[in-house]
């Protein structure tokens, strides 16, 4: 299973790259407990143990950092998606939502932050446009599996980005109890509303 990584460049290594793991991991941390708004580059750089000024060695800016790690879980989540296409015995399509959905549900049990960032807190108007494009992509290869479900008459007529929205919204309920501690990706609660998911789209 694939699970969710802050994200990291190629460009830094050594001595640099740690410094970038510690500022990812810190500004994560601080990000989703105090929330964007509430938390300061000095936080950060504290948490980090290193000097403020350091950060801009790395990142253009507070915002460039939290969409840096926004764009990390949507481009994870989006992995997921594309491996569950790809797979050859992915089966119906309503298997294929159940198999994206398992590694969402198993991405939030093991990196709840990333997740957390990633998928469910809400960023607004601190998310750039290259947050926007990741987003769409993966708003678009959760659709593609929605469509071929129409297309086959399983899923119900009707915009296939409402119902793959509809479906994420159901599923990001599971997730918020995974990553508040509340849920295990084990547990009954899981499958009933991974189930209520198809159920919600279906034809």
């Amino acid at each position: 299973m694939t699970h969710p990584t802050p994200p990291t460049s190629p460009a830094w290594s050594g001595a640099a790259d740690l410094t970038r793991q510690r500022l990812i991991r810190s500004a994560l941390e601080l990000f989703t407990t105090r929330g964007y708004h509430d938390t300061t580059t000095a936080q950060i750089a504290k948490k980090a143990g290193i000097a403020e000024g350091t950060i801009y060695r790395h990142f253009a800016s507070k915002q460039h950092l939290v969409n840096e790690l926004y764009r990390a879980g949507q481009r994870w989540a989006m992995k997921i998606v594309h491996e569950t296409v790809a797979n050859p015995d992915a089966g119906t399509v309503r298997q294929q939502l159940t198999a994206v959905a398992l590694g969402l549900v198993d991405g939030a049990a093991h990196e709840t932050a990333i997740v957390k960032i990633g998928l469910l807190d809400s960023l607004g108007a601190v998310l750039d446009d290259e947050s926007h494009k990741t987003e769409r992509e993966f708003r678009t290869a959760l659709e593609r599996i929605v469509a071929e479900g129409k297309a086959q008459g399983s899923v119900r007529a009707g915009a296939v980005d409402v119902w793959a929205g509809v479906w994420l919204s159901v599923i990001c309920h599971t997730l918020r109890k995974i990553v508040a501690g509340e849920w295990k990706p084990g547990d009954a609660s899981v499958r009933l509303v991974i189930d209520a998911g198809w159920k919600s789209i279906s034809a």
